[in-house]
């Protein structure tokens, strides 16, 4: 009979990314069936019931989940020891500060330690808003990494921005080169001519790498967050930005990626840019507009250079097409909404959390506990909702990994549809774990399955080496999202 551990530490906190690393060496440790290290946010603990433990009383998001189930009492106390020596040896040893300087404690204090310039705030949504206006009331422009911070917090601080002369990047800036330095989410590339402006971290980051294969350079890019050009917030830090690479003697060329925007704010920002003396392409995601990859071409060509053979890797053992559904899972929101666009245009409406129109929502908590019933269907595991409390799924793959199983188990399921962004900041080798996930779910259903792989040639995780262990394990590997969407949908239609 197996032996279960469920605690819910008051005043413990770390951050989500060391509590993935320390569930995961829990995970490993010999007779362990289940575990989980996290903060007590709701989806943490709507998470406990469904992996079969009891829920703490009076657990809160300032409290710490430790939810181990092992074979037996033995079991369970090594695994325990195991979780505190991972917790201890990420915590600062007692005493190890007494000897340095006393920190900052605001982000004022440390603007005036250090000097002005550009400020990251990556804190917890509801302290973001404070940081960083105590960073734009001390001169600097302000790159917000965090995400679930209100509208309207947004909109105050980037319309005091623009009364002092200062851009916002964010909230929810996953990516941003400024002079020469990736921020957040970044690959490494090459300078050049070609300035972006990007109301998307992943669109970006597609976009980005295909300019890297082409081989041409990138002088800037300026995250403005993901809601700039909804009609909220109506362009407020995109024409900031589209201003700033404007008055850039190195930037040539500017490209303005955006998720589906309102459509008088992309009106707006078009007319505005049509009074820039810097040529402006636009690359909105949108029935009617031209993908990300067609929009980058378009731009490879203005710069006078041809325009290359995307990258595309086939799956060693083919899988034989069977009629049934498309499912997407992914990383990136804006490479979900471009797959979205495509596969609504070949085979009907596809159901998403964050879905193209209203009607095709999925309810809340389904993309975690699944997809049955749902037809077409496509998730954004990088969402605000289901990234409270968790890493993002660039570098926490685990729900995507049940979901993956559980897609490849649905006899109504043909085929399946990923996304895996390379660069600094994301899973170190993002392969080693979907690979057998992927080789898994081509035994157990038969399914097919497509991957996009975005990645620059010089990202530490190696383009080539990982594209070439999905490719092994079984699947198809596009370095363009567009093609690895529509190769997708050839699959089904042809099973048809």
């Amino acid at each position: 009979m197996s032996a279960e551990h469920v605690e819910a530490r008051p005043g413990a906190y770390a951050d989500s990314v060391t509590l993935m690393r320390v569930s995961a060496e829990v995970r490993e440790a010999d007779g362990v069936q289940a575990a989980l290290i996290a903060m007590a946010t709701e989806l943490n603990l709507g998470l406990l019931p469904e992996m079969g433990f009891r829920l703490p009383p009076d657990a809160g998001p300032n409290h710490l989940l430790v939810a181990v189930r092992a074979r037996d009492d033995t079991a369970l106390a090594s695994a325990l020891a195991v979780a505190e020596t991972a917790l201890s040896a990420r915590r600062l040893p007692a005493g190890a500060g007494a000897s340095l300087a006393t920190p900052p404690r605001t982000t004022a204090a440390a603007v005036r330690a250090g000097g002005g310039g550009l400020a990251l705030i990556s804190v917890p949504g509801r302290y973001a808003f404070a940081e960083a206006m105590d960073a734009l009331e001390a001169g600097c422009d302000v790159m917000i990494f965090s995400d679930n911070v209100p509208v309207e917090q947004e909109i105050m601080l980037k319309d005091f921005a623009a009364h002092r002369g200062l851009i916002v990047m964010g909230p929810d800036c996953g990516t941003a080169i400024v002079g020469g330095v990736g921020l957040g989410f970044s690959h490494t590339l090459a300078a050049g001519p070609v300035g972006i402006v990007a109301a998307s971290g992943t669109g970006a980051q597609q976009v980005l790498c295909l300019l890297d294969h082409a081989g041409a350079g990138v002088s800037a890019a300026l995250g403005v967050g993901g809601r700039d050009l909804s009609a909220a917030i109506g362009g407020r830090s995109s024409r900031a930005a589209l201003a700033a690479l404007d008055a850039d003697p190195g930037t040539e060329l500017i490209v303005l990626v955006s998720k589906p925007p309102a459509a008088e704010v992309a009106a707006e920002l078009r007319d505005f840019a049509a009074g820039l003396a810097t040529p402006v392409l636009f690359a909105l995601i949108g029935p009617g507009e031209p993908d990300l990859t067609a929009a980058t071409e378009t731009a490879i060509a203005a710069l006078g250079l041809p325009v290359p053979a995307w990258p595309q890797w086939p799956g060693e053992v083919p899988a034989a097409p069977h009629a049934g559904f498309l499912r997407g899972l992914f990383a990136g929101g804006t490479l979900c909404d471009e797959a979205m666009v495509i596969a609504s245009d070949r085979l009907g409406p596809i159901r998403s959390n964050i879905p193209l129109r209203p009607g095709l929502s999925l309810a809340a908590r389904e993309p975690v506990l699944g997809t049955t019933g749902a037809g077409h269907a496509m998730i954004d595991f990088g969402d605000d909702e289901l990234t409270m409390g968790r890493a993002h799924p660039m570098i926490d793959q685990s729900l995507r990994l049940e979901r993956l199983a559980a897609e490849a188990a649905d006899p109504a399921v043909s085929v399946v549809l990923l996304d895996v962004v390379l660069g600094h900041g994301a899973h170190p080798d993002p392969a080693a774990e979907l690979g057998p996930a992927i080789a898994a779910a081509r035994a157990t259903g038969g399914v097919a399955v497509v991957v996009s792989l975005i990645g620059a040639a010089s990202d530490p995780q190696g383009l080539h080496r990982q594209a070439a262990a999905l490719q092994a394990a079984g699947a198809d590997v596009f370095a363009s999202n567009a093609a690895a969407a529509r190769f997708a949908c050839e699959k089904i239609e042809g099973a048809r």
